[in-house]
């Protein structure tokens, strides 16, 4: 009796691991359910570029290069270096770029210069106190302000200061296109109080991004600038807070067989059926019509709406589209979507999509993998995140056209990865 109760214990724990394994592989199965998720996985940065600028003796100076589009601005913070905590810099909202009517500017702008006190140490005699840098034991030395960032000129600190226009020199040229070059000079050999201008940072931004703000406390890395000329954390903070970024549009997608290539083929011009306005301006609608009213695609349809939103939109960083479908057996997927910061680039799989199931086994899991970034071929390619003729300046379907074919991005331009651009899930049930 007893053996036969151990055998019937042994079969059960038997017939329990083997329902086990089972509910853990995949049912073959003819059809499933397909949700599709596309993830804005961008950062969110502050700056599209940003880097150092070096000690400048009087008489010296610097060049650093950038690209700019229409919109942007131009920040900067250099030490006075004969002080306790000033520092140049423009109004705290930056250099805009571009005039009103999208013209560079150009040539010498040191009128918008301002000389700034950090807050954050008491000031001395300018060129003569204890606590300034030529002259302090050590960094971070003089006495705690504790105040905010001001212009100089409206301390009433009882001290003289030499014109900004005597120190400093700042110019800017138009190189074509997106590029420019910015140039400090040192200016002050002639002046009432010749002065090294230490070292600091600059950064292209958009409106409403700020290296520091009138009015409000300094950040840690403009107090070490200003006060001690040590850029280090300052530059830190900026590299943290600088990269590319963008959203991406409302797209489409499409079921279809192993035949077909319902969206593009590689090597080919565009077939004039809507990649062009999607893959330019953000807007499925014409090639989801075409979709629809063709014999290439058995399902299409459009992802529009960001997950959470009431209405249509793009996807910032962060967010997400999500769509379902039925696909069955033998069937293929492909979808495109414009990476908006650009002139005419798209995501999406192989010409000839993806197959949904492998022996009866329905697509799941992370597919990023297989997408690629592509570029429709019709429009002439800007600096990404400046070009003048990118949608979010203004210049959907209005660059030079450039009668190519569509192929994976080959431009000479420096884009993230996939895999940092975008991440793109499958579940079936």
């Amino acid at each position: 009796m007893q053996k036969k109760s151990l055998l019937f214990a042994l079969m059960a724990v038997f017939v329990l691991s083997a329902c086990n394994k089972d509910d853990d592989d995949p049912t073959p199965s003819e059809s499933a359910n397909f949700t599709v998720t596309v993830e804005n996985i961008l950062p969110v940065t502050n700056y599209s570029s940003s880097g150092s600028i070096g000690f400048l003796a009087p008489g010296e100076q610097e060049s650093v290069e950038f690209h700019a589009g229409d919109g942007d601005y131009l920040s900067f913070a250099t030490m006075f270096v004969q002080s306790n905590d000033l520092f140049y810099g423009f109004e705290d909202r930056g250099l805009r770029l571009h005039d009103e009517n999208g013209n560079p500017i150009v040539g010498d702008v040191t009128s918008a210069v301002d000389l700034w006190d950090a807050g954050t140490e008491v000031n001395q005699e300018p060129g003569v106190g204890a606590d300034q840098a030529p002259r302090q034991a050590g960094p971070n030395t003089g006495a705690t302000e504790n105040g905010v960032v001001r212009l100089v000129s409206e301390l009433g600190d009882g001290f003289v200061y030499p014109a900004d226009e005597q120190v400093i020199r700042l110019t800017l040229k138009h190189d074509g296109g997106t590029l420019f070059t910015f140039t400090i000079e040192n200016i002050s050999a002639g002046s009432s109080l010749p002065s090294p201008l230490a070292p600091g940072g600059w950064a292209i931004h958009k409106s409403g991004i700020r290296l520091f703000t009138d009015g409000e406390a300094s950040s840690a890395g403009l107090e070490a600038v200003a006060e001690d000329g040590n850029n280090e954390e300052f530059i830190n903070d900026l590299t943290a807070w600088t990269g590319y970024t963008s959203p991406y549009a409302p797209g489409v997608w499409a079921v279809h067989d192993a035949n077909n290539t319902p969206i593009f083929v590689d090597g080919m011009a565009d077939a004039g059926e809507g990649l062009e306005e999607l893959a330019e301006d953000g807007d499925p609608s014409i090639l989801a019509a075409s979709l629809s009213n063709g014999t290439k695609a058995s399902q299409s349809g459009v992802f529009n709406t960001p997950d959470g939103a009431s209405g249509p939109g793009p996807i910032l960083p962060g967010g997400s589209y999500s769509f379902t479908f039925k696909a069955s057996e033998g069937d293929y997927f492909n979808l495109a979507t414009m990476l908006v910061e650009t002139n005419d680039l798209f995501l999406a799989f192989d010409e000839g999509g993806i197959a949904l199931f492998n022996n009866g086994i329905a697509l799941n899991g992370d597919i990023t993998n297989l997408i690629e970034l592509w570029d429709s071929g019709t429009e002439v390619n800007e600096y990404p995140g400046a070009g003048k003729y990118q949608p979010i300046r203004g210049g959907g379907n209005s660059g030079p056209a450039e009668g190519g074919p569509v192929v994976i991005v080959n431009d000479g331009f420096t884009y993230p990865a996939v895999n940092e651009l975008i991440k793109i899930t499958i579940e079936a049930n």
